[in-house]
Formats: C-alpha cells, sequence, structure tokens
C-alpha cells in the first residue's frame, strides 16, 4: 500500500473542497492514486447528495447575469437548508456561475440545465453534487428564467435575497435600475393592471364583497365599494400605476414618459417565497441529540 502523505491529503483537499478525514480515507481506499481518490470521491458525494435531498431548502440566494450587449440575461433562484451556507463563497460562485451558463446555453428548463458544462468542462449537477457533500446541506436549483430583448435588460439584486430583471425600451441605463429597484422595493405584480391574472382579480373582488356585505349597506352601495377598493388594488399592484418610490409624487408611468421608455416585462425572484420552512425547536433538538 502507497504511503499517503500530509501534501497528498492537503492537495486533495484543495482540489475537491472536502473534508480532511474524507479526503485521507479516500487516498487510502485508491492506494495513493490521487485521481482514482478524486473520482471516488465524486461517488460518495453523490451518494451523500442523496441522503439530504429530502430536507428542506428554503434559504439560498438569488444570482443574476447580464451580457454585455445588454440584450440577454438571466436570473436564478439557488436554495440550501441554512443562511450560513448561503453565504459560503463557494455557494456564492455556483449561483453565479449558473447564471452565466444560463444566458451562455439557453436550456429548456431545469432537467436541461443540470447538463450544462461550466467553463470548468464539470456539469451544473456534477458540481451541485460536489457542494452539497462539502457543505453537508441540501442544495437545490430551484428556479430560472431567460430573457432575450430588442430592447435592453436591467437587473437589480437587494443583496442576494431579492433579484429582479427588467426588459425595457428608451431611456438610458440608469432609468433602467431605477425601475429594477423600485420593483423590488414595491413587488408589483404585472406591469399595467390589465394584465393581472384573471383568477387574482376574481379572488380578490370575492373578498372584498364578502368584507362589504357585512356593513348591512343595499347592494348597489356594496358593489360601489367593492369596485372603489379593486380600483385601489390594482394601483397598487400594477407597476405603471405605482407612485415611484424615489418620488411619490408621480408615477411610474410619468417616470417612463419622461424618458421616453417603456417597460416590455419584468421578472422578480424573492428567496425561499412559497417554500414552507420547517420551524425548528432548538431546545427539543438537543435533548433529542443528547438522549441519542
Amino acid at each position: 500500500m502507497a504511503e499517503v502523505s500530509a501534501s497528498m491529503v492537503r492537495d486533495l483537499r484543495e482540489a475537491t473542497g472536502l473534508g480532511m478525514m474524507e479526503c485521507k480515507k479516500a487516498l487510502v481506499e485508491s492506494s495513493g492514486d490521487m485521481r482514482a481518490a478524486e473520482q471516488l470521491l465524486r461517488i460518495k458525494s453523490g451518494a451523500r447528495a442523496g441522503k439530504v435531498a429530502g430536507r428542506i431548502a428554503a434559504e439560498g440566494r438569488v444570482a443574476a447575469f447580464v451580457a454585455a450587449d445588454r440584450r440577454s440575461g438571466a436570473l436564478v433562484e439557488i436554495n440550501c437548508e441554512t443562511d450560513f451556507v448561503a453565504k459560503d463563497d463557494s455557494f456564492a460562485r455556483f449561483a453565479q456561475s449558473a447564471a452565466e451558463a444560463i444566458v451562455r446555453s439557453n436550456p429548456a428548463d431545469i432537467g436541461a440545465l443540470t447538463d450544462v458544462p461550466f467553463p470548468t468542462g464539470e456539469t451544473v449537477e456534477e458540481v451541485r453534487k460536489a457542494l452539497i457533500a462539502k457543505l453537508g446541506e441540501n442544495i437545490s436549483v430551484r428556479r430560472f428564467v431567460r430573457m432575450q430583448t430588442e430592447g435592453r435588460l436591467a437587473v437589480y439584486l437587494h443583496g442576494a435575497k431579492i433579484g429582479v430583471l427588467v426588459d425595457y425600451q428608451g431611456g438610458d441605463e440608469n432609468l433602467g435600475k431605477d425601475i429594477a429597484m423600485h420593483i423590488a422595493a414595491m413587488k408589483p405584480v404585472c406591469v399595467a393592471k390589465e394584465d393581472v391574472p384573471a383568477e387574482l382579480l376574481a379572488s380578490e373582488r370575492a373578498i372584498y364583497t364578502a368584507q362589504a356585505a357585512d356593513s348591512g349597506k343595499p347592494a348597489a352601495i356594496v358593489e360601489k365599494m367593492v369596485d372603489g377598493r379593486i380600483a385601489k388594488y390594482l394601483a397598487e399592484v400594477a407597476l405603471l400605476d405605482q407612485p415611484f418610490v424615489k418620488d411619490g409624487e408621480r408615477t411610474v408611468q410619468q417616470l417612463l414618459k419622461a424618458g421616453d421608455a417603456r417597460v416590455n416585462k419584468f421578472k422578480m425572484f424573492v428567496v425561499g417565497q412559497g417554500i414552507e420552512k420547517k420551524a425548528n425547536d432548538f431546545v427539543a433538538e438537543v435533548m433529542a441529540q443528547a438522549k441519542g
């Protein structure tokens, strides 16, 4: 059996990002063959990934990338289990590389994205599994959007928790960034009130009708009350009708008109939105470990 030196363990650890003891064990099993040890660790990383796949990953980060010509861009949400891992440099690099890969390769869906190679030659899925092995948490690529436009794209990231991509025409880059920042702050549902999904509008109307009916007022008055609340709701959720976040004296529509610009569409990702987070009882968790 070949002797496994400390420098060999260090080199393998640097190459894989895995723990020292895992690297030493892999080198012993492969009789000191560095390439075989790395392959062995990759195989084990996949197995480890399977063990944590059922754990809830509601933390993470949004990454964005826009090509130099501002014509193509992407947002991607990568999830993990804790905010600590979300701030890890290797996790952040993975998210950013995934956003760039989406713009470069234009995958059809998440399934296709997993097979997209990074410049290193490794696929998105291979890097994901290696990160799971390194960081010990479930990591998943939840969703992405890729935009291609004849106008230009603006992007805004609020930390790593909110990402906005805007397709717009006219104006300048500062206007595009201002619109993206506004969307992150005010969270509109769509560009214009005509674009509000019918099912969402029906749901709001049903709620307002039930609330107004409790007032005991005549049906005609109730109907006017509901119409008024619907109009207010539309102004709150439609981007163009919202007061501009930097200047409440004018709407986004007025801001765009002044800059001879228009917004074609936008997309916003908020990390963990819609994922049910598990509430952990820390005391119970410690007691359970003590009993174990």
